[in-house]
């Protein structure tokens, strides 16, 4: 049997609700942890249309990279689609569960799989934004490499594309164990001296809690000791919006064609041709003229994102070209990472991509 808690826990390993904005509204937003599901139905958007779509589907999990709803809801009057949704989702029995900025944050995420259509290779994040510790702990010789281990598999010990990073430095613990103790090492009431390893090991700022977890799990104290430091490093791996490169330089006006056809967009608004050929390449799904600055910083030839308003189109001043590709289009292909996440850890769990066409904008 698969759990609602089981589909999310698969979802927010890969992208922690810890990395979404104040803002968002991500995580399970209607339903239970503890409900069975036998199926999911994944989309961009939760409409009333996709609703209908999964009750016909005999869908009991709805999987959408936007939430319903972004604000609270006071009541549960149908006087607006959300609530209607939210209604129908009640009596039908359905679970409603949203991965949005926390799945905008990670490398492979929207913005990943935006780069991954276009071929980008020598991917990185646009704007990083993420904390790095350094985690220390102190463990005796012979269970050390358990602890170490366990720790390194809960997220840590990644700087950059090296994983299993770690330091590790012998010396000599110290403790006397009270009444009531049960030491692993020692007598009560006699001091005693362990031979210890001092681990060090990078962990970001969203996995500490995990990777202190599975310290604590295979730890053999009683009271094992750890501490935490902020370092100056920022984490390579979250933050917004991938710049790469394209595997050949490619005549501008024949790019600007294919991204139009790879992503079906009604039309393309773009800056003026600055540039004849097009290599390294910026993207950002979603709002993204936040980072014009820092594509331009990036040397990008192209950013392309979705939502630039008018004023914003000034900012390239010929050193880039800004194209807007649209907002729905730009994050369209988000269900396929939610599809490639389930089949992978669950291969019997039935999941099926909604056929319904939720960008509310229309082209003449």
């Amino acid at each position: 049997m698969t759990y609602v808690k089981d589909i999310t826990a698969l979802i927010e390993a890969f992208a922690p609700l810890s990395l979404q904005e104040d803002y968002d509204n991500a995580g399970l937003i209607c339903g239970d942890p503890g409900n069975e599901v036998s199926s999911a139905l994944l989309c961009t958007d939760i409409t009333e249309a996709v609703i209908d779509e999964a009750i016909a589907g005999h869908h009991n999990l709805i999987i959408s990279h936007h939430p319903l709803t972004l604000q609270g809801v006071k009541n549960l009057v149908p006087d607006n689609y959300i609530k209607r949704c939210l209604l129908k989702a009640i009596r039908n029995d359905l679970n409603l569960y949203a991965a949005h900025t926390n799945m905008d944050a990670v490398i492979k995420g929207v913005s990943g799989k935006m780069a991954e259509k276009l071929g980008l290779t020598d991917q990185t994040v646009l704007q990083t934004n993420g904390r790095l510790f350094s985690l220390t702990f102190f463990t005796p010789e012979k269970e050390a490499e358990k602890v170490r281990t366990a720790v390194l598999e809960a997220g840590g010990g990644h700087i950059g594309k090296y994983s299993h990073c770690s330091f590790n430095n012998r010396g000599l613990g110290t403790f006397l164990p009270q009444e009531g103790t049960h030491p692993y090492c020692g007598e009560k009431g006699h001091l005693h001296t362990e031979a210890e390893i001092r681990t060090e090991i990078t962990v970001p700022e969203y996995l500490l809690p995990s990777c202190i977890q599975a310290l604590k799990s295979v730890h053999p104290y009683e009271e094992p000791v750890w501490n935490t430091v902020c370092i100056d490093n920022v984490n390579p791996s979250t933050g917004f919006g991938i710049v790469g490169y394209l595997p050949e330089e490619t005549e501008t006006r024949v790019f600007l064609q294919q991204l139009k056809q790879l992503f079906g967009c009604g039309t393309i608004r773009h800056t003026g041709i600055c540039c004849p050929t097009v290599k390294k390449i910026a993207v950002c799904g979603g709002s993204g003229a936040f980072l014009i600055r820092h594509a331009i910083q990036s040397k990008a030839d192209i950013y392309i994102t979705g939502d630039i308003k008018y004023h914003d189109f000034f900012q390239a001043e010929n050193r880039i070209i800004l194209a807007d590709i649209g907002h729905y289009e730009s994050e369209q292909y988000t269900k396929e990472i939610f599809y490639e996440l389930l089949t992978k850890k669950i291969p019997k769990f039935a999941v099926q991509f909604s056929k319904v066409n939720t960008n509310p904008i229309n082209y003449l």
